[in-house]
């Protein structure tokens, strides 16, 4: 990890392709929102979980999950994502939201930033969104997510 008081070099935001991390990053709220749509359409219950309220914050938060991924697709390193999921799980955890609503919307912006990046500019996109699929997929195992549960096993484990 790079690191100016380790004696490391920051990090080359040009290995990557900054062109396209410019036009991912001007896009944002169109990419985000259009993220957002996909995911609710794939989940048709997002929007009764979370009311237009929680459908707004989880737009704002599209829109830096998309500038984050921008930084990502700049220097061709996905640590900027997977350090960002790792910061705002616990938030979202504390907040009620599904690690499964989180991975709905990253997945809905690989589907959604086709419109902005050509099939050569997407590989650095795509491993950055499965690092933070990973991300969110750990902190789902933890007790206390708040995704439905199986009935059935509920009540087996209860012993009622």
């Amino acid at each position: 990890m790079s690191h100016p008081s380790l004696g490391l070099p920051p990090t080359d935001m040009t290995a990557g392709n900054p062109d396209a991390a410019r036009r991912l990053a001007a896009s944002a709220e169109r990419v985000s929102a259009r993220a957002l749509e996909i995911a609710v359409a794939a989940d048709p219950t997002m929007r009764e979980r979370h009311g237009e309220v929680g459908l707004q914050k989880l737009l704002r938060d599209g829109g830096v999950f998309v500038e984050v991924l921008s930084r990502s697709l700049a220097s061709s390193d996905p640590r900027f994502v997977r350090e960002w999921a790792d910061q705002v799980a616990p938030v979202y955890r504390r907040g009620r939201v599904p690690m499964d609503d989180l991975i709905g919307l990253a997945e809905g912006l690989r589907l959604a930033t086709k419109s902005v990046l050509a099939p050569g500019e997407r590989g650095p996109v795509d491993e950055a969104l499965d690092e933070a699929v990973i991300v969110f997929r750990k902190y789902r195992r933890i007790a206390g997510d708040a995704r439905r549960r199986n009935r059935i096993l509920q009540f087996i484990y209860k012993g009622a």
